[in-house]
């Protein structure tokens, strides 16, 4: 039975997870090609299909399950992701909380989204503001093969643009919105296996104190803001203060906001 098999596979994904019971949960609805939802209310007494036991296998080798599963949640929308391009995460939704801040009963016109990946938050914002266009940058193929893909399928392909790129560098218009999630690990830090093995590194790593990008990043911005608009940057939850400075000496004014664990995620640009 599928509830059997559930409480045994999180019982074995508890070596390898902080999130167990999710992570076979998920699993057990891709094998069925069904929604968690309709697992949980409408299979569990059901019989366990043949497939889980090797996606269960593939997670307990540190894969991570939005590789696996070939999709992941973000913000309003499911977004399709797989190697090559990073997996996107709750925390960053605190970006799109910043902006909803900052227009109020206003909407962006125009949005960037430096370092897209997958689309992640530029199509979430797309989203958010149906009366917006956006344009999304990054120097990986890889992962904007995966954005490309994303907003046709959400239906934003007319409304979404995507352009291999390093930043902002040759950019000649500005945004009403600038979001980024660039890379803050530092090379020496210590990251979860699952993410060490298989996601790309050049969104993970930059430079020795994991700062590298912001100080390409920052100075750019006043170019690149059209007048009333905002950047929002996402930080590692230890540099709040490091990154803050940098803006500051790029002539910007920061402003924190934290995730839903209270600690500091996003910093607002203006």
């Amino acid at each position: 039975m599928i509830r059997a098999a559930l409480a045994a596979a999180a019982q074995r994904l508890a070596e390898v997870s902080d999130t167990p019971r999710l992570d076979a949960e998920l699993l057990m609805a891709h094998a069925l090609d069904v929604s968690r939802d309709d697992l949980l209310l409408r299979r569990l007494d059901d019989p366990a299909p043949q497939a889980f036991e090797a996606l269960v296998a593939r997670r307990l080798a540190h894969e991570p399950v939005a590789y696996i599963t070939g999709t992941r949640a973000f913000w309003t929308i499911d977004l399709r992701v797989g190697p090559g391009a990073l997996v996107p995460r709750p925390d960053s939704e605190t970006l799109i909380e910043a902006a909803i801040d900052w227009f109020g009963e206003r909407a962006p016109a125009s949005i960037l989204d430096l370092g897209t990946g997958p689309g992640t938050l530029l199509l979430a914002a797309l989203d958010q503001w149906p009366g917006a266009t956006g344009l999304g940058i990054d120097r990986s193929e890889a992962a904007l093969g995966y954005a490309r893909a994303n907003a046709e399928r959400l239906g934003m392909a007319d409304r979404a643009a995507f352009r291999l790129g390093d930043w902002g560098a040759g950019l000649d218009r500005r945004f009403d919105l600038i979001l980024a999630n660039p890379p803050y690990i530092g090379t020496d830090e210590t990251l979860p296996e699952d993410v060490r093995r298989y996601e790309p590194a050049s969104a993970l790593f930059a430079g020795p104190d994991g700062l590298d990008d912001y100080r390409r990043i920052l100075p750019d911005l006043r170019r690149l803001l059209a007048p009333g608009g905002t950047a929002i940057v996402e930080i590692g939850w230890s540099q709040a203060e490091t990154v803050s400075a940098i803006a500051r000496n790029s002539g910007l004014a920061p402003m924190v906001y934290e995730d839903l664990g209270g600690r500091p995620r996003a910093i607002r640009l203006t």
